[in-house]
Protein backbone atom coordinates (compact mmCIF):
# COMPACT_ATOMS: atom_id res chain seq x y z
CA UNK A 1 0.00 0.00 0.00
CA UNK A 2 0.91 3.26 -0.42
CA UNK A 3 0.86 6.57 1.39
CA UNK A 4 -2.31 7.93 -0.40
CA UNK A 5 -4.10 4.17 0.46
CA UNK A 6 -2.83 4.69 4.05
CA UNK A 7 -4.17 7.97 4.13
CA UNK A 8 -7.36 7.04 2.78
CA UNK A 9 -7.82 4.42 5.14
CA UNK A 10 -7.18 6.21 8.42
CA UNK A 11 -9.68 8.72 6.97
CA UNK A 12 -12.30 6.29 6.70
CA UNK A 13 -11.33 4.46 10.26
CA UNK A 14 -11.67 7.60 11.86
CA UNK A 15 -14.88 9.04 10.39
CA UNK A 16 -17.71 9.00 12.34
CA UNK A 17 -20.45 9.55 8.95
CA UNK A 18 -21.75 5.75 8.41
CA UNK A 19 -23.39 6.57 5.21
CA UNK A 20 -20.09 8.01 3.65
CA UNK A 21 -17.81 5.48 5.29
CA UNK A 22 -20.38 2.48 3.42
CA UNK A 23 -20.84 4.34 0.24
CA UNK A 24 -16.67 4.62 0.44
CA UNK A 25 -16.00 1.14 0.96
CA UNK A 26 -18.41 0.04 -1.92
CA UNK A 27 -16.53 1.15 -3.97
CA UNK A 28 -12.96 0.01 -2.68
CA UNK A 29 -12.34 -2.44 -5.33
CA UNK A 30 -8.51 -3.46 -3.37
CA UNK A 31 -8.90 -6.46 -1.49
CA UNK A 32 -6.11 -5.41 0.79
CA UNK A 33 -7.87 -1.86 1.76
CA UNK A 34 -10.93 -3.96 2.73
CA UNK A 35 -8.65 -6.37 4.83
CA UNK A 36 -6.62 -3.33 6.56
CA UNK A 37 -10.32 -1.77 6.71
CA UNK A 38 -11.94 -4.90 8.78
CA UNK A 39 -8.69 -5.71 10.83
CA UNK A 40 -8.97 -1.82 12.20
CA UNK A 41 -12.53 -1.99 12.30
CA UNK A 42 -14.22 -1.10 16.15
CA UNK A 43 -16.32 -3.95 16.24
CA UNK A 44 -18.31 -2.75 18.85
CA UNK A 45 -19.63 -0.28 16.11
CA UNK A 46 -22.81 -2.80 14.82
CA UNK A 47 -22.56 -5.25 11.47
CA UNK A 48 -23.88 -3.09 9.28
CA UNK A 49 -20.42 -1.80 8.28
CA UNK A 50 -18.81 -5.64 8.10
CA UNK A 51 -21.58 -6.39 5.71
CA UNK A 52 -20.59 -4.34 3.06
CA UNK A 53 -17.13 -5.47 3.43
CA UNK A 54 -18.24 -9.21 2.89
CA UNK A 55 -20.81 -8.06 0.24
CA UNK A 56 -18.54 -6.17 -1.97
CA UNK A 57 -17.05 -8.14 -4.65
CA UNK A 58 -13.31 -7.12 -3.75
CA UNK A 59 -13.59 -8.90 -0.40
CA UNK A 60 -11.14 -12.04 -0.05
CA UNK A 61 -11.35 -15.20 1.56
CA UNK A 62 -8.75 -13.98 4.38
CA UNK A 63 -10.77 -11.53 4.83
CA UNK A 64 -14.24 -13.14 5.26
CA UNK A 65 -12.09 -15.40 8.17
CA UNK A 66 -10.48 -12.46 9.96
CA UNK A 67 -14.01 -10.75 10.24
CA UNK A 68 -15.40 -14.46 11.26
CA UNK A 69 -13.15 -14.30 13.87
CA UNK A 70 -13.51 -11.08 14.87
CA UNK A 71 -17.06 -11.54 14.91
CA UNK A 72 -16.61 -14.49 17.33
CA UNK A 73 -17.47 -16.62 14.75
CA UNK A 74 -15.99 -19.20 16.70
CA UNK A 75 -18.96 -19.37 19.25
CA UNK A 76 -21.05 -20.74 16.39
CA UNK A 77 -18.61 -24.02 15.45
CA UNK A 78 -19.00 -24.58 19.26
CA UNK A 79 -22.46 -24.09 19.64
CA UNK A 80 -25.21 -23.37 17.46
CA UNK A 81 -27.99 -23.36 19.31
CA UNK A 82 -26.07 -20.61 21.64
CA UNK A 83 -26.31 -18.54 18.58
CA UNK A 84 -29.87 -19.58 17.68
CA UNK A 85 -30.92 -18.07 21.36
CA UNK A 86 -28.81 -14.97 21.32
CA UNK A 87 -30.98 -11.94 21.58
CA UNK A 88 -28.63 -10.13 19.15
CA UNK A 89 -30.07 -10.34 15.90
CA UNK A 90 -27.77 -8.13 13.99
CA UNK A 91 -24.82 -10.63 14.84
CA UNK A 92 -26.91 -13.44 14.37
CA UNK A 93 -27.24 -12.61 10.86
CA UNK A 94 -24.30 -11.52 10.30
CA UNK A 95 -22.62 -14.78 11.77
CA UNK A 96 -25.20 -16.77 9.34
CA UNK A 97 -24.36 -14.93 6.34
CA UNK A 98 -20.48 -14.97 6.82
CA UNK A 99 -20.54 -18.74 7.72
CA UNK A 100 -22.33 -20.01 4.74
CA UNK A 101 -19.86 -17.42 2.42
CA UNK A 102 -16.86 -19.44 4.27
CA UNK A 103 -18.21 -22.69 3.25
CA UNK A 104 -19.24 -21.82 -0.47
CA UNK A 105 -15.75 -20.66 -0.95
CA UNK A 106 -17.66 -17.50 -2.37
CA UNK A 107 -14.66 -14.93 -2.67
CA UNK A 108 -13.60 -13.63 -6.28
CA UNK A 109 -9.77 -14.23 -4.72
CA UNK A 110 -7.84 -16.11 -2.32
CA UNK A 111 -4.48 -14.30 -2.14
CA UNK A 112 -5.19 -12.65 1.59
CA UNK A 113 -3.90 -15.33 4.43
CA UNK A 114 -5.57 -14.89 8.33
CA UNK A 115 -3.89 -16.80 10.80
CA UNK A 116 -5.62 -15.98 14.47
CA UNK A 117 -3.33 -17.46 16.16
CA UNK A 118 -5.31 -20.17 18.10
CA UNK A 119 -4.20 -22.45 20.75
CA UNK A 120 -4.19 -25.80 21.02
CA UNK A 121 -7.83 -25.93 23.21
CA UNK A 122 -9.71 -23.45 20.20
CA UNK A 123 -8.12 -25.58 17.80
CA UNK A 124 -10.03 -28.56 19.23
CA UNK A 125 -13.08 -27.02 19.10
CA UNK A 126 -12.85 -26.20 15.33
Amino acid sequence: MDEKDIIFLEQLLYNTDEDYVVSQLKNIDNPLLLHYFAANYNWNSGFDVPTVILENEACDLGTGLLMFHYADGYRLLESSDEISSSSLEEWKVFLRKIYNKLLSLDFKSQDISFDPELNKNTKSIS
